[in-house]
């Protein structure tokens, strides 16, 4: 049983760095055949391949009647990829975030998280507010292209020059287009198949340790929807395709709201209901968080490694309170009480010291 468990583990591991090579790989090309950005590519067609797990498992929780584990899902993801992925990312390589992020899509991310706490605080997600959640995303995806093929001259400039020439004859092009479609596809079915197998594997080992069922499903589930994504961006990172890494996780927030949570609502009868305490507690820290990250990312036009690392200990330190209050452990009001009391005013001050400096720089703006 031991060896297969670690067997089935193993293999999962083969399969997310296999596929997260191949997606990377077929998305950057794709992005330079077709003349749009690495990042827009990144925002869209990587973004939302790799929150496919998420697709999957919130709208059969929402069929099934189990709408807290569809938004709980969602709403932990995008917590999640901000945190942990930019984290871990900024922990590989420092990552130089592009202005059309600042501009564009981190404000579009916080407006579309706000839509949402504001659709939520009646404790429901109706059918007309996840048709307009969706409607928002076709929107986006359209908007993001025709931005992005302003910037075709010089996508294929930097194709040219890594890839070599880009009067390639038609049916030469048709068949190089096919086939890094065919990366993606690939690598994105074994993302699934590998974070699967290492999911089921991790849950057996815990199980024999005697770790509970709510513990495991607080992080290894938890994360364990998330992982095409870590795989993605920490791959791209390697790959110095940092545009991609970012906008990965930018994308897949942005995808998780209108498109996982809308498409949802759509589909299930009455909508979905939002438990009050994802109201109270999960939806504010997810705004927060969207919020930080615009003054870290304004802040030297980068994420640096020490800001990759506060990103990391805020999610070790949001997913120890989880756990604190899941089994009612005697530690949470004096976890509570420091998190409250001196971590967060202290992280408060120094986001808007960054801000403040950022916006007297203005090197954001001139870019």
């Amino acid at each position: 049983m031991n060896l297969f468990v670690f067997g089935l583990m193993f293999g999962g591991l083969i399969f997310l760095a296999t596929g997260g090579e191949l997606l990377v790989r077929g998305a950057s090309r794709l992005a330079a055949l077709a003349g749009i950005s690495p990042l827009v590519i990144g925002l869209t067609v990587v973004s939302f391949g790799t929150s496919s797990p998420e697709l999957a498992v919130s709208i059969q929780a929402s069929l099934a009647g189990k709408s807290d584990i569809a938004v709980g899902n969602v709403v932990g993801s995008n917590i999640f990829n901000i945190l942990f992925i930019l984290g871990a990312c900024a922990l590989v390589s420092p990552l130089v975030v592009a202005v059309q992020l600042i501009r564009r899509e981190v404000p579009f991310m916080i407006a579309v998280s706000l839509l949402l706490i504001g659709q939520a605080f009646d404790g429901a997600i109706s059918w007309f507010d996840g048709f307009i959640l969706f409607s928002l995303l076709i929107g986006y995806i359209i908007w993001s292209i025709y931005a992005s093929r302003q910037e075709r001259e010089e996508v294929i400039a930097e194709y040219a020059q890594e890839f070599g020439s880009t009067k390639l004859p038609a049916q030469q092009r048709g068949m190089v287009l096919l086939l890094n479609i065919g990366l993606i596809v690939v690598g994105l079915v074994l993302l699934a198949i590998g974070s699967d197998w290492l999911v089921e594997g991790a849950t057996s080992l815990a199980r024999a340790f005697g770790v509970s069922d709510v513990v495991i499903g607080l992080t290894i589930v938890a994360a364990g929807t998330s992982l095409p994504e870590v795989v993605a961006s920490i791959v791209a990172t390697l790959k110095r395709e940092r545009d991609i890494a970012i906008g990965n996780a930018i994308g897949s927030n942005i995808f998780n709201i209108l498109g996982i949570l809308g498409l949802s609502a759509l589909v299930t009868p009455g909508g979905l209901t939002v438990a009050p305490s994802v109201v109270a507690f999960d939806l504010p820290v997810m705004i927060a968080v969207a919020f930080a990250a615009l003054p870290i990312f304004i802040s030297g036009l980068s994420i640096n490694r020490w800001e990759g690392l506060l990103f990391l200990a805020y999610y070790v330190a949001y997913t120890a309170y989880l756990i604190l209050a899941a089994t009612q452990h005697d530690a949470l009001p004096f976890f509570s009480s420091v998190m409250v009391l001196f971590v967060l005013p202290i992280t408060a001050v120094t986001l808007s010291i960054l801000l403040i400096h950022a916006l007297r720089r203005r090197d954001w703006v001139k870019a």
